[in-house]
């Protein structure tokens, strides 16, 4: 099938996603709350990168590819979903993951273990190590292979969340602000990008759960994916805003984002997870309580998934 601006993507998941109003959190909070259910994509535990997988496995498939690689921490949703969109499509996934976070089998590597994924850990902080790696192994392999950056985050996997802000668009709501998880600049690159194309005058936030320089990578997505569907936008800090909810450090629980992840499930009965999702949360509630987004803003969050984390990590403060 084919996607934005006829470039080939694959159906995986289940479209669109529910968006619904989130009517106690907004009397708690002030503002009139939305959620879009990403992690009701349909595949595994669901989650954002379903969307990417799309685009990229369509291009895995027509270079032939039988292996696909790719990367992320020990617990990573996105590697985890790469090997349940793979093996839908009859391609062998193998992870080749940081030697970092929790690496019993526990949470997402039980989900790996049930799908029969190979998953190698490496002791490294370097993905470029990990990439050589995924070229030795290929290479030995003697069949064609496939690499999938982190997170899945590059210009074709950024479409995926171009297309969201689409789907956004056709479900007959707008909104002033649209918050979401910032942990390797897909998501939240394609709907900056796809916020200027398709909402309107909806300020996009990205909540940055890692410390990389998302100033720097959100533009550079923004661009490569506008290249790719023909257009060259110009794009500035005003087309976004992105605030550090990383806390102690990336996979690491924070107090306002666990915080967060009970105010959620206590009031609404959804599940956030602590690594990406519960801070995201927590950064709208303290842009609400500080005045960045204003009291009576009309706000949707995006629900990236990662339930899979909950059942690894330590969720209490």
């Amino acid at each position: 099938m084919q996607g934005l601006n006829g470039i080939e993507k694959i159906a995986l998941g289940i479209f669109p996603t529910p968006l619904h109003p989130l009517k106690r959190l907004s009397d708690l909070l002030g503002i009139d709350l939305w959620i879009k259910r990403d992690d009701l994509t349909g595949v595994a535990l669901g989650g954002n990168k379903v969307r990417k997988l799309e685009y990229l496995l369509a291009e895995a498939r027509q270079q032939g590819a039988q292996l696909v690689f790719t990367t992320g921490g020990a617990q990573s949703n996105h590697a985890m979903l790469t090997a349940a969109c793979a093996g839908k499509l009859g391609m062998k996934a193998v992870l080749i993951l940081k030697k970092r976070g929790v690496t019993e089998r526990k949470g997402n590597l039980v989900l790996n273990h049930l799908m029969g994924t190979e998953v190698r850990f490496m002791d490294t902080d370097d993905y470029g190590d990990i990439y050589a790696e995924m070229d030795r192994v290929g290479t030995a392999s003697g069949v064609p292979y496939y690499k999938i950056p982190c997170g899945g985050s590059n210009a074709l996997g950024t479409l995926g969340y171009v297309d969201c802000a689409r789907e956004i668009s056709m479900q007959g709501e707008t909104f002033d602000h649209l918050v979401c998880a910032e942990g390797s600049g897909g998501t939240m690159a394609g709907l900056a990008l796809g916020a200027g194309l398709y909402l309107g005058n909806t300020l996009v936030h990205g909540m940055m759960v890692d410390r990389e320089p998302f100033d720097r990578i959100t533009p550079r997505l923004m661009g490569e994916a506008a290249a790719l569907l023909g257009k060259k936008p110009e794009v500035s800090g005003k087309d976004f805003h992105l605030l550090d909810v990383c806390g102690p450090g990336y996979a690491i629980p924070s107090h306002e984002g666990n915080e967060a992840l009970r105010m959620m499930a206590e009031n609404e009965g959804i599940f956030l997870d602590p690594v990406y999702t519960g801070k995201a949360f927590g950064g709208l509630v303290k842009m609400v309580r500080e005045g960045i987004i204003p009291k009576g803003a009309r706000v949707l969050f995006l629900h990236s998934g990662g339930a899979g984390g909950l059942f690894a990590l330590d969720a209490e403060s």
